[in-house]
């Protein structure tokens, strides 16, 4: 016995020594080949990019990997002993591997004769994660332990544990548990229960298999195995662990939560970080912080949507999407679900299918939603759409309109009233700014951005029509016009050379009016007037002085059709323009991005624009260029003031004028109609805000008659500013230095005479005062006529 226990103890001896001189071995041909663990100490994760609106509300996020890093203080001490309980009971007690696990492993190995992922510990997951890859090999296992050892030495247990609970995958495209809180349960960490907690830390083993959504009685069975291991190792009470296998399954998919929609302006910025960053911009945890102010954005949408819809309405109705076969039993909604999965609700429009139909009502099945009846008034609008300009009889009864089986588009009015409605052909666009330096508050491009992504706001190109027109005024002040000076607005015919046939321009009236002060031209937009005062001051120079306002020359025709806005503007271009007009007579650039930051929250790009600044020093050079830029002046302040006071009686008394609706002096703005009403427009602004709103077809065609841009354009963009001006003080318009207001005769634009009681009150630059008395009434001037006739 003696010698047989000396054989054992030196057969053991030399079975260690062995050992020891085999992980010797092995260490020394593997460990310098392995990566570097120190590196752990500096990983950055995988983390999307997301984009927020000024407040800090979420607008979007891109990229393959839901994650939402947290600090390791900031997990609940439940949710760690989850994970442990589940993956790694002895983490405290092992140095990175558990020798015990890995018995049991080599145990199980020769019991079965097949190889598993038994034994690994959190540590050796970390490095699987991290430096491996998943497949079972010995090779990789060895590795693996190898790694653990020295993760251990240069991370402490909780830095190991933050990387693991940030990194692992938990299926739902989530990565960490924040993510998992998030995707599953729509919460924070903190507000997790203690059975969903469990749910999350039975994930790692098979993320798939064990998901609470796609198979919650699988994932139940997980989450019940980890409370009891929780209860056999400690960390939790009996009372618990029975009072959290009762709970039921609450797993369902939260995607990200959006809280201000504003995709087009997502695309935008996306693109410019995928220009600036390249791919990485999906991974590196960007943080966006953009200009769009949340209620604006709404309000943006709102009255977008709006506006395309009351066009629709006024011009009949086209018929049902299609028409189908309804299943026997209408009652089976499962059923009803399967006739209208193939189409797709579009922005506020549900889909619906009709089921049953009376002369007054019809019963409708609507996606996403349920039952729901559709009274006649509902449907009264939609009279059959004959052409763009004419339609037929408005419907007696429901089926005049609709029938059963058709695949309707409804829009919900009032909870729960519901109106027949139509995907709108014509488009729009929105597009608001802060003239002071250029911020967009709010960003439309269209109707619905999944349905078609094509952005009008920056990608359209469209004759700006009369919306061109203050720019060409602005340049005859300049020339010494002043807005008293008198024009004929009477028939004329051009033989232009830069025009391909003899033109006969015409107001959109049809009407000519005679001599006409261009307060008055300006204000009912007479067309004539405006292609006069082109000729007198030359295209050529009109066309230099609209650059300074950011119209580039290939945008503009160098002939007498620019009167009219014949060029080519983005409403992009006309928010930029206008921004000069509302702010004092300055260049400002529209930007969207205020700053980006990385993951660590580290400013990477920041917004320098230019700002007005009527304060600073002309000498620009003495500012520091990287904190603040002065903008450029690019209008004389009398100039500009003699505009603003133009564009406001626009708004008050001329085509502008349904916007005196907002209750507010202070609006000022210019309607826009191109030839057969193919472009409607109002570009208006406060002094703090600019809007240009445009409504047309992609594909250019009339809009029809009537249609112009107080129709079209114009309610849009009232809808948004009521709701972006509201609690706004008024804001009165303050003359500049150098102006004089005199009494003057309307009818000749000269001096009043004292005893004259039609006389108005004109604002003109100090050297362009009137010198001249208007002539007694019934007599000539006795000199030359104040009526300028170009022509």
């Amino acid at each position: 016995m003696y010698r047989f226990i000396r054989l054992t103890t030196k057969l053991i001896l030399i079975l260690a020594l062995l050992t020891l001189i085999a992980a010797g071995v092995i260490y020394f041909f593997l460990a310098p080949k392995l990566p570097d663990t120190n590196t752990l100490k500096e990983t950055q994760l995988q983390i999307p990019l997301r984009i927020f609106s000024s407040e800090g509300l979420l607008m979007a996020e891109f990229g393959e990997k839901r994650r939402i890093p947290v600090e390791y203080n900031d997990i609940p001490k439940p949710l760690v002993e989850a994970f442990l309980a589940a993956e790694d009971d002895r983490f405290y007690q092992h140095p990175g591997v558990d020798y015990q696990g890995i018995i049991r492993a080599a145990y199980s190995l020769l019991l079965t004769g097949e190889k598993s992922q038994g034994g690994s510990t959190i540590t050796m997951q970390v490095a699987r994660n991290f430096f491996l890859s998943n497949e079972k090999t010995y090779l990789r296992k060895l590795n693996e332990i190898i790694l653990a050892l020295e993760i251990e030495k240069v991370l402490s247990k909780e830095e190991i544990l933050a990387l693991y609970l940030n990194k692992i995958y938990l299926g739902s495209r989530a990565y960490g548990v924040g993510a998992a809180a998030n995707v599953y349960y729509g919460k924070p960490l903190d507000q997790l229960s203690l059975a969903e907690m469990a749910m999350i830390a039975g994930l790692p083993k098979a993320p798939s298999a064990y998901n609470p959504i796609a198979n919650p009685e699988r994932a139940t069975v997980r989450r019940n195995y980890v409370l009891r291991r929780m209860w056999e190792v400690g960390f939790i009470q009996k009372a618990d662990y029975e009072e959290a296998i009762k709970a039921p399954v609450t797993a369902s998919y939260h995607g990200p939560e959006i809280k201000v929609y504003a995709p087009y302006v997502s695309e935008m910025v996306r693109t410019e970080l995928i220009n600036k960053f390249g791919e990485e911009a999906y991974t590196n945890g960007f943080n966006v912080y953009t200009t769009i102010r949340a209620k604006h954005q709404q309000a943006a949408n709102k009255a977008l949507q709006s506006a395309l819809l009351d066009y629709d309405r006024r011009h009949g109705y086209r018929g049902p999407v299609a028409n189908v076969a309804l299943p026997e039993d209408v009652s089976d909604r499962a059923a009803l679900d399967k006739v209208v999965k193939d189409y797709d609700n579009i922005g506020p429009l549900k889909t619906a299918v009709v089921i049953e139909t009376t002369d007054e009502k019809a019963e409708l099945y609507i996606r996403n939603w349920g039952y729901a009846q559709l009274p006649l008034n509902a449907v009264k609008w939609a009279q059959k759409k004959l052409s763009t300009n004419s339609r037929g009889p408005v419907p007696k009864k429901i089926t005049d309109a609709i029938k059963v089986g058709d695949i309707i588009r409804v829009e919900q009015l009032t909870s729960p009233n519901w109106e027949l409605a139509e995907l709108p052909e014509a488009q729009g666009a929105l597009v608001a700014v802060a003239p002071y330096d250029g911020a967009v508050t709010a960003l439309n491009g269209g109707f619905d951005f999944f349905n078609n992504k094509f952005n009008r706001v920056t990608q359209s190109r469209r004759q700006p029509g009369s919306g061109f027109k203050p720019f060409i005024y602005s340049a005859a002040l300049e020339k010494g016009y002043t807005a008293a000076t008198i024009i004929n607005d009477a028939p004329v015919v051009f033989d232009d050379p830069g025009l391909e046939n003899v033109w006969r321009p015409q107001n959109y009236s049809g009407k000519f009016f005679g001599p006409t002060r261009l307060r008055e031209a300006l204000i009912h937009s007479r067309n004539l007037v405006s292609i006069r005062l082109l000729r007198d001051i030359g295209a050529d120079y009109a066309v230099q002085y609209a650059e300074r306002f950011g119209f580039k020359p290939g945008m503009m025709h160098k002939n007498l059709s620019l009167a009219l806005g014949s060029g080519s503007a983005a409403p992009w271009d006309m928010a930029r323009a206008y921004s000069s007009l509302a702010n004092g007579g300055y260049k400002i650039e529209p930007y969207i991005i205020q700053r980006v930051e990385d993951a660590s929250g580290k400013i990477v790009m920041q917004a320098t624009p230019d700002t007005v600044c009527e304060t600073c020093l002309m000498d620009e050079s003495t500012l520091d260029d990287s904190d603040f830029h002065v903008a450029k002046r690019i209008m004389t302040p009398q100039n500009n003031y003699i505009m603003n006071s133009l564009l406001r009686d626009v708004v008050k008394h001329g085509t502008g004028r349904k916007a005196m609706s907002l209750g507010r002096d202070d609006l000022a703005g210019k309607t826009g109609t191109t030839n057969e009403q193919v472009d409607a427009w109002f570009n208006g602004f406060h002094p703090e805000l600019v809007a240009v709103a445009w409504v047309g077809f992609d594909n250019p065609h009339s809009l029809g008659r009537y249609e112009t841009g107080g129709r079209a354009a114009l309610p849009m963009w009232i809808d948004f500013m009521k709701v972006a001006l509201e609690g706004m003080p008024e804001a009165p318009l303050q003359p500049p230095v150098g102006m004089v207001t005199v009494r003057i005769d309307p009818a000749t634009g000269l001096l009043a005479r004292p005893e004259a009681t039609d006389a108005i009150y004109e604002t003109f630059r100090e050297e362009y005062v009137p010198k001249q008395m208007a002539p007694l009434s019934g007599q000539g001037d006795s000199g030359t006529s104040p009526v300028i006739d170009l022509f």
